[in-house]
């Protein structure tokens, strides 16, 4: 069995994310030869785990302690009250260091001075940005690690103590920061060493210690025209409208927020209007252009995505763009919004279309179903689904899946029946939508992607006919 994903579910299990028959659930579903990322999405999807943050970092974790070998014991066996203790240092140190990567002295952290210290924090993470790497993790118990092109890549054979994960992790903090993140035990903020140099960085403490994931941003204001996406005259189209919802989803690490904050630059140069955004934390900073941008953080700004949305429809704004519609709340405030006059545009961490739509429903109560089915089959507009994929030489290539609410997507969300939508999508090349297995088929015969990467991307029958 894939030793990623029994490392995930020990530190799952340890953190209460989820429980050992949860783990089981999902391991019949996406089968015993599933890669981590798909049983980790398939947590999001089932609603079982709702901290994608905490679960992208832990992730992150078991990927470099599979590196040494299972964990002890089977987590998906032992009973809850039964976890085997774990030692202070497990397994999973990596002695061979990727030539390239960003050097750091690991192994003095405990003597350097902390003005010392978080000059170097600052150069390791501006190197591993160099390096290319999208993530850097700095986890007590394990050792430092880059994720570059979905890879894990060792920084040193050194595993962070307690004490030396939370000086790397808090060197960078104002003192109010560091209160927050030891009150709370879990803190995301956007870091800002410079104009050039941003990252979104997610704090947490687990069993052995402190532990900080730190996402590189873009330096440049990411554009459409850039990102490698499909169709875009399609999704051009879908940012004309002046009211209705646009949904961006796609599994873990599938570039969400740049497909959203490129959306945002488009309408910020072509259009004058009032452009709010609420965002956990704010990532990449839109300058006004054409519009007014102003863009609120979870936190510093306003206490949810949900008190932010009902003052953001008293604020006078054209257009409202939500990091994420994660709950009952925020998704029913959305609709109505959108239902308004306002374009609304928000992030789910869905895998296609269909799911996006039941996850998107299924939260309301039965009694409400009729009547948001309606709204929805109103107000949507449409879905830009993605993956990124990894490349045949290196790197990783977008796949796109792209849903457009016709009357005929309208009347299968008014009656329930999404189970449809492939035969719509189908036959609705002329106005733009693209199924993901088409995608990923067409990538694999343009040799972008190799036979086994297309075949993880592909269920149904046919079209996995066409790749072997």
């Amino acid at each position: 069995m894939n030793n990623e994903i029994l490392w995930l579910v020990r530190l799952g299990r340890d953190q209460k994310l989820f429980t050992r028959d949860q783990a089981l659930a999902v391991m019949r579903a996406v089968g015993r030869t599933a890669a981590l990322m798909d049983f980790a999405q398939r947590l999001i999807d089932d609603s079982i785990v709702h901290d994608v943050g905490t679960l992208e970092t832990l992730a992150g974790d078991a990927m470099a302690r599979a590196q040494g070998g299972p964990p002890p014991g089977n987590p998906l066996l032992d009973d809850d009250g039964a976890v085997p203790a774990l030692s202070a240092a497990p397994v999973g140190a990596v002695a061979k260091v990727t030539a390239g990567a960003p050097q750091f002295p690991f192994d003095k952290v405990a003597s350097m001075e902390d003005a010392d210290l978080a000059v170097a924090v600052c150069k390791l993470l501006v190197g591993a940005g160099e390096f290319g790497a999208s993530d850097l993790h700095l986890s007590a118990g394990s050792s430092p690690f880059v994720r570059k092109h979905r890879v894990i890549t060792p920084l040193s054979s050194h595993v962070l103590t307690e004490k030396e994960a939370l000086r790397m992790n808090t060197a960078l903090l104002a003192a109010h920061q560091r209160d927050i993140f030891m009150e709370r035990r879990d803190y995301d903020l956007a870091l800002a060493l410079d104009a050039a140099h941003r990252y979104r960085v997610n704090l947490m403490f687990h069993k052995w210690g402190a532990a900080g994931c730190y996402r590189m941003v873009p330096a440049s204001m990411p554009k459409l025209d850039h990102l490698g996406l499909r169709n875009l005259d399609t999704i051009r189209t879908l940012l004309t409208y002046h009211n209705g919802l646009i949904l961006v989803t796609g599994p873990v690490g599938a570039g969400k927020t740049t497909t959203l904050a490129a959306m945002v630059s488009e309408l910020n140069e072509r259009r004058q209007d009032h452009i709010i955004t609420v965002e956990d934390p704010i990532e990449v900073v839109q300058e006004p252009k054409g519009c007014n941008v102003t863009q609120r953080e979870v936190g510093p700004h306003t206490k949810s995505f949900f008190t932010a949305l009902k003052g953001a429809l008293r604020e006078d704004p054209d257009v409202i763009v939500i990091g994420e519609l994660r709950d009952l709340e925020t998704i029913e405030m959305a609709i109505s919004a959108s239902e308004t006059g306002h374009l609304v545009i928000g992030t789910m961490h869905t895998s296609d279309a269909a799911t996006t739509l039941n996850r998107l429903l299924d939260v309301f109560p039965p009694a409400q179903q009729t009547q948001i089915r309606t709204s929805v089959a109103e107000s949507l507009r449409g879905i830009v689904c993605q993956r990124l994929l990894p490349g045949q030489g290196g790197g990783l290539v977008p796949a796109c899946e792209i849903l457009v609410a016709n009357t005929a997507i309208q009347a299968l969300i008014r009656e329930g029946k999404t189970q449809g939508l492939r035969n719509v999508m189908e036959t609705g090349v002329k106005e733009g939508m693209c199924i993901m297995e088409n995608v990923v088929l067409e990538l694999y015969q343009q040799n972008k992607i190799s036979k086994e990467t297309a075949l993880l991307n592909t269920t149904t029958r046919n079209v996995r006919a066409k790749i072997i």
